[in-house]
């Protein structure tokens, strides 16, 4: 039997107010009901995150405001994913202006690095640990531009709660334990690395009371003397000092030149509903490629968990992702067709290569004419109607393992995802921005906010974004439904790093699809791996316009949850 829902779907029952079917019990893979609240919302992986959100909203607090108080202390109590030596996307819902803004705060390579640098190594590959991986942190930077346009409180009040918590302690959850055993062994060769995030050289165990009192005077210094403090004064040199110490470039020029930028969100129809992302350097535009493609498919009709559902979303997928490993890429190096890629047409001429009964072994990259990894989301919601999507990561594992004595945290390798293949969009460059994995989401219908959501994840992130849309729009699940479904997997495209997709790749299953439908996947020739993952980790909040209700929702495969006021 191929999964289906336990009644017929009613597409966005979870907004659509009375009369809807709102029911725990009628939903077939929910983990629990979905969280309701007028007053404001807070999604995150970590529960004290999402409390130290709702008490900034309750004092007053914009939903930017809680966005950043709950990052500094996800930073310093999931590790494993964030903190304030990685980088940072936003999206928020102004409702003054009924818009959306987009922030790009991610950072770039080194200036004193250079491609003849890797060659001389002898590297094909940009190590994922080390020196090399290192790119500037974008995150404290983005901060405060978020603070400056949408913030309220003092930034001494937003980070108090993180600088409470890392002298006085935190008992570690188990999700994030987890993965805190495994990222001991990849970085514990690192000077600096034991005396910040170990216990006498182990990582914390559930339950067990974790301290960083370095991290705490790290943030004590920035909300006293703002982003300077980070970029070009103690915290700055102390960076410079270590990295080159351990062979590395990222310097004081770097640091003191970081801006983030504010952008424009791009945008697909779906249906009857607009969905957001932010354009490159990022793969965000990466879920509207594929939602262009499968909306000529009654995605309905085929039934959650079908084969044909899965054969079409994976080779969609397949499609985009080779214009992902082409074109994505620091736009102020290479001229970026994003308004072609996203577009109809293209989607059209894409969609002819889609066999509906036959898998794509290898496919190209499409020729639109040109004109002359470990993350954190969490989303919150205030009073006023303003609304943040925002993501934010160290990239793979806790990061490069380059951890600064006595500042607390640890340095991104995001600058790993450079290709050192010349000619290629992504190829690394001084004072470049990498490819980045970390995409907010945003959903409006009718130009108002519907849903803000995002699934973390590297390369897994827009497969996840559009199966959250096509659970809620084609299969009629509610928010919170919609994370805790079985999720699909496709491993083996084309990236930008110089991978290249062979033998059409692997699809990956979680637990909880028929026997007959990986029959069936492999009867066409898929490579299918049952049981995998998990994938991803999922917070939204949803909006209904009516009755001005917001709707929470945080998956079963992360520690956090959702909670209003």
């Amino acid at each position: 039997m191929e999964l289906r829902l336990d009644s017929s779907p009613t597409p966005n029952s979870l907004l659509l107010g009375p009369g809807a079917d709102h029911q725990f019990r009628g939903k077939r893979w929910a983990t629990r009901s979905e969280v309701l609240a007028k007053g404001g919302m807070a999604a995150t992986s970590q529960p004290l995150a999402t409390h130290v959100a709702l008490d900034i909203l309750k004092r007053g607090g914009t939903a930017v405001d809680a966005a950043i108080a709950a990052n500094a202390l996800l930073g310093l109590v999931e590790p494993v994913s964030n903190g304030i030596g990685g980088d940072l996307f936003a999206i928020v819902w102004d409702p003054e202006d009924q818009k959306l803004s987009g922030l790009n705060a991610s950072g770039r390579s080194p200036y004193a690095l250079t491609l003849e640098n890797f060659k001389c190594q002898g590297l094909e590959k940009i190590p994922f640990l080390g020196p090399l991986s290192v790119s500037v942190p974008g995150c404290v930077d983005g901060w405060y531009q978020l603070h400056k346009r949408f913030g309220k409180l003092s930034m001494k009040e937003l980070l108090s709660p993180a600088v409470k918590y890392a002298r006085e302690g935190f008992p570690v959850s188990e999700v994030i334990a987890g993965s805190w055993q495994m990222s001991v062994p990849l970085h514990e060769k690192w000077p600096g690395f034991k005396e910040t995030f170990t216990l006498n050289g182990r990582s914390p165990r559930k339950g067990e009371i974790f301290r960083n009192p370095r991290l705490a005077e790290s943030l004590e210094m920035i909300a006293e003397e703002g982003r300077e403090a980070f970029y070009q004064g103690e915290i700055a040199h102390k960076i410079e000092a270590y990295v080159k110490r351990m062979g590395g470039f990222l310097g004081t020029r770097d640091l003191a030149e970081h801006r983030s930028n504010w952008v424009d969100p791009v945008s697909t129809s779906y249906r009857d509903y607009e969905v957001w992302e932010l354009p490159p350097n990022g793969q965000g535009i990466a879920v509207l490629q594929i939602l262009n493609i499968l909306e000529a498919y009654d995605i309905r009709a085929f039934g959650f968990g079908s084969i044909d559902h899965i054969h079409h979303f994976v080779e969609a997928k397949k499609l985009a992702f080779e214009d992902r490993a082409r074109f994505y890429a620091d736009p102020a190096f290479n001229q970026i067709p994003v308004r072609q890629l996203i577009s109809k047409t293209y989607a059209k001429q894409r969609r002819r290569l889609l066999d509906s009964l036959e898998v794509g072994q290898s496919c190209d990259a499409g020729n639109p004419a040109l004109s002359k990894g470990e993350t954190i989301y969490l989303t919150v919601a205030d009073h006023s109607g303003s609304m943040v999507s925002f993501i934010q990561s160290n990239f793979l594992g806790m990061g490069s393992g380059m951890t600064p004595e006595g500042l607390g945290f640890m340095l991104q390798n995001r600058g790993a995802l450079f290709t050192l293949e010349e000619g290629h969009f992504n190829t690394y460059a001084p004072h470049k921005r990498p490819f980045h994995t970390i995409i907010p989401g945003f959903i409006t219908k009718n130009g108002q906010p519907f849903i803000s959501f995002g699934v973390m994840g590297g390369d897994f992130q827009p497969l996840g974004q559009v199966q959250i849309i096509m659970n809620i729009i084609d299969f009629g699940m509610n928010l919170q439904e919609a994370g805790d479904a079985p999720r699909i997997n496709h491993a083996g495209s084309s990236d930008p790093t110089g991978v290249v997709m062979k033998d059409g790749g692997e699809i990956e299953l979680e637990r909880g699809f028929s026997q007959e439908t990986v029959q069936g996947l492999r009867q066409r020739g898929h490579q299918v791996k049952q049981n995998a993952g998990p994938f991803g980790g999922y917070q939204a909040i949803g909006f209904n316009v009516t009755n001005q209700v917001y709707y929470g929702a945080s998956e079963s495969r992360k520690d956090g949850h959702a909670a209003g006021y």
